[in-house]
C-alpha cells in the first residue's frame, strides 16, 4: 500500500509460487472508502500487508485492517525510496509489494492499541510542558525589559514568592517596597535584595502581557494536571510494573509512565537489550574507516523514551551508595558528564528491558561494584 493524505494505492500480486499480473487499484481514505478496500483484499484471499510509515495517514489505515487476519507490517520510507526519476504512486506500491514479498522490509515496533493510546497522552504531556517552558521563559524575559530584577534574586521567578509578584503587578501594585512584602520561606532574609529587585519601569503594557502569558502558564498547567490524572488512571493496570520499574533509583513515576507507553510490554519484540538499546537511541554510532575510528554518537532514536531515560540517568547520580552513581563518576573523568549521563541512561535502559521481560525487581549492586571486580 501507497498510503498518502486523500488516497491509498494498493497494489496485490501472486501469492509465492504462482505467476499472475498484479492487481492495482485507488481508494480513497474516508472510513467508507477504507471498508470496500478491506472487503476487496479479503476477497482476494490478501495474507501480507505492508504499507510505508508516512506522517499519521497510515495510522486510521492499521486500526481498520488490525484484528482481521492481515499480517501488517510498517515499513521505514528509508527501505522504500524510489530511485530518482522513476516515481509513480502506482509503482511505489508495486515495490513495497515486491520487498515485501522477498522479505526485504523490516518491521517497525508498533505496539497493541491500548499502548498506542498511552503514548499519545504522554506525548501530548512533553507538548504541554515545553509550551509551559516557553511560556516560562517569556514570563522571565517581559520581566527584564521592565527591569525587574526578579530572576537574579530567586531561582524560579514562578515559584511561590513569584506567583505572588506577579498576581501584585496584574492587579496594579508596582511599589518596590509593597511587591518586597510578597516573601515568603527563606527569601525573606533577601527582602532588601527584592525591593532593589522590583525598582522598575513596569507600564500598563507590561501589565497587560503579562496577565495574558500568566494567564496562559495557568491554563497549560491544568492541562498537564488533566493529562496525569487520565494517564494515573489509564497506567492502572499496570500497577505491578510501574512499582517494579520505582524500584530503579533516577525512575519515578512519570519515567515509569513513559518507559511502558514507549516499549510496550512484550519484550518479545526486541530479541536482545541491544536491539532496545539501538531502537531507543541510546546505542554509540559505528563510524570506520581506513581503521580510524571517526564520530561515535549515538543514534537517531525514539526521542520521547530518550528524553525520559536522560532524565532519570540525571536523578541517578544524585542517590548516594548506588550502582548508577558510581557507573556515572567512574566514566564523567575520562569521558565528560555528557557522555556519562548517556551511559547511565543506556544502563538504565538495559535494566528496564530485563525487568520487563522477566518480571523480577532492581537488585542493587552497590557504589562499590567496581571495587570488588577489580579485586576479584
Amino acid at each position: 500500500m501507497d498510503v498518502h493524505e486523500k488516497t491509498v494505492v494498493v497494489c496485490v500480486l501472486a501469492a509465492d509460487g504462482q505467476e499472475g499480473t498484479p492487481t492495482k487499484k485507488v481508494y480513497g481514505t474516508f472510513s467508507s472508502d477504507l471498508g470496500r478496500m478491506r472487503g476487496w483484499l479479503k476477497l482476494l484471499k490478501v495474507t501480507d500487508i505492508a504499507m510505508e510509515s508516512t506522517g499519521v495517514y497510515w495510522e486510521p489505515i492499521w486500526k481498520l485492517l488490525e484484528g482481521h487476519g492481515f499480517s501488517l507490517l510498517l515499513a521505514n520510507p528509508q527501505q522504500v525510496k524510489a530511485l530518482h526519476g522513476r516515481k509513480s504512486d502506482r509503482r511505489d506500491c508495486q515495490r513495497i509489494a515486491e520487498f515485501l514479498q522477498d522479505r526485504r522490509l523490516d518491521p517497525s515496533f508498533v505496539p497493541p492499541l491500548e499502548i498506542r493510546r498511552l503514548r499519545a497522552l504522554l506525548r501530548f504531556r512533553v507538548h504541554l510542558l515545553e509550551q509551559r517552558n516557553q511560556t516560562h521563559n517569556q514570563i522571565r524575559d517581559l520581566f527584564e525589559k521592565a527591569n525587574i530584577k526578579l530572576s537574579s534574586v530567586v531561582s524560579d521567578i514562578l515559584g511561590l514568592t513569584g506567583r505572588n509578584i506577579i498576581e501584585a503587578l496584574i492587579a496594579g501594585e508596582t511599589d518596590p517596597d509593597r511587591l518586597s512584602w510578597k516573601v515568603r520561606g527563606r527569601l525573606r532574609e533577601k527582602e532588601k535584595e527584592v525591593r532593589r529587585a522590583m525598582v522598575n519601569t513596569f507600564d500598563e503594557f507590561h501589565r497587560r502581557m503579562l496577565a495574558m502569558l500568566w494567564k496562559q502558564y495557568q491554563f497549560l498547567s491544568g492541562q498537564i494536571e488533566e493529562v496525569e490524572t487520565h494517564t494515573r488512571t489509564a497506567m492502572e493496570p499496570h500497577r505491578e510494573l510501574i512499582e517494579l520499574l520505582d524500584g530503579v533509583p533516577g525512575i519515578d513515576e512519570t519515567v515509569a509512565w513513559t518507559v511502558i507507553a514507549e516499549l510496550g510490554i512484550d519484550m518479545g519484540v526486541f530479541p536482545t537489550s541491544a536491539h532496545v538499546s539501538s531502537w531507543a537511541g541510546l546505542c554509540p554510532g559505528m563510524n570506520e574507516s581506513a581503521g580510524k575510528q571517526k564520530d561515535t554518537s549515538i543514534t537517531k532514536g525514539n526521542r520521547y523514551l530518550r528524553r525520559a531515560l536522560l532524565q532519570g540517568a540525571w536523578a541517578a547520580t544524585n542517590v548516594k551508595q548506588s550502582y548508577l552513581r558510581a557507573c556515572f563518576q567512574r566514566l564523567k573523568g575520562r569521558r565528560g558528564w555528557g557522555k556519562a549521563i548517556v551511559a547511565v541512561a543506556h544502563k538504565m535502559l538495559v535494566i528496564v528491558y530485563e525487568i520487563l521481560k522477566t518480571k523480577t525487581p532492581y537488585r542493587e549492586l552497590g557504589a562499590d561494584y567496581y571495587d570488588q571486580i577489580g579485586r576479584a
